[in-house]
């Protein structure tokens, strides 16, 4: 299990960033005053983790690099998930979650399709999206919005050790305890400065002000960072 930081003051709080982009600068000031990563590259999680990643890449003078995951939807609840592919095709699947669904083996694997094909897709759509530099002996830093299941963020860790990095670390405003537990024993460190227990978990309650991002919001903050010569 790597390291476990957060900001006690926001313990079980909701609505502590005004925005997005204001938590990517809380999180970066706070790696920057904490942490010195040997030659960090900063890979957010589209769609969400977009404007998190710009601001924290800006602050540590890094690279953005962005890794595309995406959740394999419930059938019934597209919201959630029991796994995730990654850019490189890789699968992770939650099995505790996913015996207690019982899924035939065709809706199993018509999900895991459907989640593939979503990935090609962003990856098209996101025309400038670089391939990953060599982060051989490099610090990742793995960015979402939040964790609410976590396995997107396993996910997105387990393909990013196949490149090799010195250090794999998830930096996110929020998170589930629960999440946050599970995540921190795959990677090198957690900082996730707003941790919530209890029951019940959105992302969305982080934020005074939320929306679902699109391809178009995307598109400008990637814009934005090739601007900044951060991508």
């Amino acid at each position: 299990m790597g390291g476990l930081y957060e900001d006690t003051r926001l313990r079980n709080r909701t609505e502590v960033f005004p925005d997005r982009e204001t938590a990517g600068e809380q999180i970066g000031l706070f790696l920057r005053e904490r942490f010195t990563f040997p030659r960090p590259v900063v890979c957010p999680i589209p769609a969400g983790g977009i404007p998190i990643g710009i601001p924290i890449a800006r602050t540590l003078d890094a690279p953005l690099r962005p890794v595309v995951v995406r959740k394999i939807q419930i059938p019934w609840n597209t919201e959630s998930g029991f796994g995730a592919v990654t850019w490189t095709g890789d699968v992770v699947i939650n099995q505790d979650l996913l015996k207690r669904l019982h899924l035939s083996s065709v809706e199993i694997e018509r999900a895991i399709s459907r989640a593939k094909a979503s990935v090609e897709e962003r990856i098209r759509k996101y025309a400038s999206i670089r391939p990953l530099p060599d982060i051989t002996g490099r610090t990742a830093i793995l960015t979402d919005d939040g964790l609410a299941s976590g396995f997107t963020m396993r996910a997105a860790i387990d393909s990013i050790r196949l490149q090799n990095p010195e250090r794999v670390v998830v930096a996110v405003p929020t998170g589930s305890l629960a999440a946050v537990r599970m995540v921190s024993a795959h990677a090198d460190d957690l900082i996730c400065l707003n941790i919530r227990g209890g029951f019940s978990f959105a992302v969305a309650d982080a934020y005074s002000h939320w929306h679902d991002l699109s391809e178009e919001e995307v598109r400008a903050y990637l814009d934005q960072a090739v601007q900044e010569g951060l991508y």
